[in-house]
């Protein structure tokens, strides 16, 4: 017991406390000048035949002129992980890995130290060194638990989650007990969803998927809550969440593996993933750089979701309006014709945030209706639309909306096919908040018709465009968002 014990302390161990007092097996040094400003530059080095274990510091000058380097790897045949910013050393082995870093066996060869330059100045020079320690023969541990099916709940109705958090798998980190803050384990996050009253969330640590061997352990102990792997696309042109897949999927947009924003949104469809953009108004630069969303050429076709509404925004703005807000992005693509879902996500990056406080988890909610309580469920009714954001992540607010015209009908997310001419009568539905806040919005502008105790209301259609629903308090503060319910005429 006290060996295994031991083991298991120097597999967790940061890589400074595994190689303490050893002498580094190699030693990469090399420099970042202002032409390498938001570019990815490869450190190639051999690993040799028998290597069990792998370990990095990195460290670099030049920050006192905002020189940033991020940090990843990859191996002769795939992506082992990406750090970001958030570490400044890692390991990996055949059985495990330092969060954010896949373990698994290590080929000998060429691998490649992976560093992303969101910011270098012009003229500017830093300089970086990274120590790498190779290691063989450690004694064999028990396989990693296989990942977990999650039981399918077959039963229709709304289901509430959040679907933007971050763990010690990127740049997740929080408090225990007198503990100094560190990052954040990842049962940590679901047990804040638990207790937030939450069906499904989805984990998106940056432009990784280690933690969807902690959700695959974790699943099994929490049945009523679905555990998504997702991860947050960090790019130098926007951020945007990627659903379902967790095959490795290149985020170097600029580079030549990935010279478009189209050939990253090609790559995820290809992996059947959903993808959402995040945070699309928040202003890209030094302090947040690629924050906002400034792909050039997006292709809106293959953007199923866009978030409006960031818990951290609610942080900096005192609330979800302003100029911070994701809404006027959203809507603009609406008026464009297209079918785009609002989604809400908490961007939490501490699972001990209180409740009612900014960027809690849950803090926005998503409530998707679905066919059941599965991911594919989830993410197939996230793309039908029929979706609002409760802002205060409450458990009981509920917000539909549904349209009549001669015999067709349609839900929120829908479609539906007047005359020109022809009277659509609505019907809100709403709970949890009083309905005299409703606000009805066509086509981006806020629409004052009659509305009758039941919530009908009646709205002449001559063009096509869109119509939905928000809810606010007798203050005028926002509570819920709803999506549209779209119009064709024909």
């Amino acid at each position: 017991m006290l060996r295994w014990l031991a083991l298991v302390i120097l597999l967790i161990a940061s890589p400074a406390l595994a190689q303490e007092g050893a002498k580094p097996d190699l030693v990469l040094t090399g420099e970042i000048t202002g032409a390498d400003h938001q570019t990815y530059k490869p450190v190639i080095f051999d690993v040799p035949t028998g290597v069990t274990r792998l370990s990095v510091a990195f460290d670099y000058t030049g920050r006192e002129n905002r020189t940033v380097i991020d940090l990843g790897l990859l191996d002769p045949v795939r992506f082992r992980g990406w750090s970001g910013g958030n570490k400044k050393g890692f390991f990996v082995s055949t059985e495990a890995a330092t969060a954010s870093y896949l373990p698994g066996p290590l080929p000998a060869g060429k691998w490649t130290l992976l560093l992303g330059v969101p910011n270098a100045r012009p003229n500017s020079k830093a300089t970086y060194e990274a120590k790498v320690w190779f290691q063989l023969a450690l004694a064999p541990l028990p396989a990693v638990l296989a990942p977990n099916t999650f039981p399918r709940a077959t039963t229709p109705g709304w289901y509430r989650g959040d679907l933007h958090m971050h763990t010690a798998h990127s740049d997740g980190g929080c408090v225990t007990g007198e503990a100094p803050r560190a990052p954040c384990p990842v049962y940590r996050t679901v047990l804040a969803a638990q207790a937030a009253g939450l069906d499904f969330i989805a984990v998106t640590d940056h432009n990784t998927t280690s933690q969807a061997e902690a959700l695959a352990e974790l699943q099994p102990a929490f049945p009523g809550l679905l555990l998504i792997t997702g991860r947050e696309v960090t790019t130098f042109q926007g951020h945007a969440n990627v659903f379902g897949p967790t095959a490795f999927i290149d985020f170097r947009l600029g580079s030549k593996t990935v010279p478009t924003i189209r050939a990253l949104q090609q790559a995820v469809k290809a992996a059947g993933g959903v993808f959402s953009i995040n945070h699309p108004a928040v202003p890209s630069g030094e302090q947040c750089m690629g924050c906002g969303w400034t792909a050039k050429d997006t292709d809106y076709g293959a953007v199923q979701s866009i978030e409006v509404a960031n818990g951290g925004n609610e942080k900096a703005l005192g609330g979800f309006e302003g100029i911070l807000s994701g809404v006027p992005f959203w809507e603009a693509q609406l008026n464009q014709g297209r079918r785009i879902t609002a989604v809400g996500g908490s961007d939490n990056h501490d699972a001990g945030i209180p409740h009612d406080k900014p960027s809690a988890v849950g803090r926005p909610a998503t409530v998707i209706y679905a066919e059941g309580l599965s991911a594919d469920a989830i993410l197939a009714g996230l793309r039908a639309g029929r979706v609002f954001i409760d802002l205060d992540g409450t458990r009981d607010r509920l917000l539909d909306l549904a349209a009549k015209a001669g015999g067709a009908e349609a839900v929120m997310g829908g479609v539906l096919t007047v005359k020109p001419g022809q009277a659509v009568t609505f019907q809100a539905a709403v709970t949890g908040a009083d309905a005299k806040g409703l606000e009805i919005v066509r086509d981006g502008r806020v629409m004052t018709p009659p509305v009758d105790a039941d919530g009908r209301f009646q709205l002449t259609v001559d063009q096509a465009g869109w119509v939905r629903l928000n809810v606010r308090d007798a203050t005028g503060r926002l509570l819920m968002i709803g999506n549209p319910i779209y119009l064709r005429v024909g």
